[in-house]
């Protein structure tokens, strides 16, 4: 099986460079992730992205050294979960993930979570001091409201490169995509076909007949062409991974840009929607 060339679109932002296209890991673990990764890699993807709280970074590094891909051509993200936050479980859980990846350090490492009752600074001056430790490359946040990134990022000398959010064409992000573009750093899209919704829309499939395309590929179009965003969809099987990959060979329109930009989704998506906006104010 020939290996494709990798993907070579990046995302420049606080001294990472961040493939614009990564492979999300979330729910699926076990042989299937493992078999994941190795695939996208083969694919060409050259961006990971697990979790503490996905219970899959042993079977993500299973997958990244079973491929035929030098480490060093791997950006790898992981994310701290909500109950190691305090600055010793910080340090603590982050050597335990490393242990579970079968890596001496990871590329990015994030806070999954703003938790009410631990300071953000606290948790960031620990994961500034693995960076300067060599245990991790650069640091950054996840699921922070466009406020929360601003403090976050005065919280700490070094740079956060990222805030990772739930973003996709029914969720508008162009506030906090602004700060990133201002700031030079960016924004990372999770879920970013809607779990699924954007698979069928309409609008979606008729801009992408234009191309050749899918509805997908067009919702993911949308993403990576925006500057300073990244996009990590999760995908399992070969041709998944290849027909998310598949999207640096077109371009839309300004016209189509906009027409994306527009759409919004069912009530039932925009309710889903706000489940992050709880999840933030929950203290456990």
């Amino acid at each position: 099986m020939s290996q494709r060339a990798p993907i070579e679109e990046t995302v420049e932002a606080g001294g990472a460079s961040i493939p614009k296209l990564g492979l999300g890991t979330w729910q699926n673990t076990g042989e299937s992730c493992t078999e994941s990764v190795e695939a996208a890699l083969d694919l060409g993807y050259r961006h990971v992205d697990t979790a503490q709280m996905y219970d899959n970074e042993r079977a993500v590094g299973d997958g990244i050294a079973a491929a035929d891909v030098d480490r060093e051509d791997v950006f790898l993200t992981t994310k701290l979960w909500r109950s190691n936050l305090r600055a010793d479980d910080v340090r603590a859980s982050t050597r335990a993930s490393l242990d579970r990846l079968g890596v001496d350090r990871v590329d990015l490492l994030l806070i999954h979570w703003p938790h009410p009752r631990v300071p953000v600074e606290e948790t960031l001056s620990a994961m500034a001091e693995l960076r300067d430790d060599g245990l991790v490359e650069h640091i950054g946040v996840a699921n922070f409201t466009r406020e929360q990134y601003r403090a976050a990022r005065e919280a700490v000398d070094a740079p956060l490169v990222t805030d990772q959010v739930l973003y996709h064409p029914y969720r508008d992000r162009s506030g906090l995509r602004a700060d990133c573009e201002a700031a030079g750093l960016s924004l990372t899209a999770y879920s970013p076909l809607a779990r699924g919704d954007a698979v069928g829309d309409p609008v979606l499939a008729d801009i992408g007949a234009r191309h050749g395309k899918s509805a997908a590929q067009v919702a993911l179009r949308w993403l990576v062409q925006q500057d300073q965003v990244v996009a990590i969809p999760k995908a399992t099987g070969r041709d998944h991974l290849a027909e998310n990959r598949a999207v640096f060979d077109f371009s839309l329109t300004d016209e189509e840009m906009a027409r994306v930009d527009d759409l919004r989704g069912s009530l039932w998506r925009r309710l889903k929607d706000r489940a992050p906006a709880v999840m933030r104010r929950v203290p456990f």
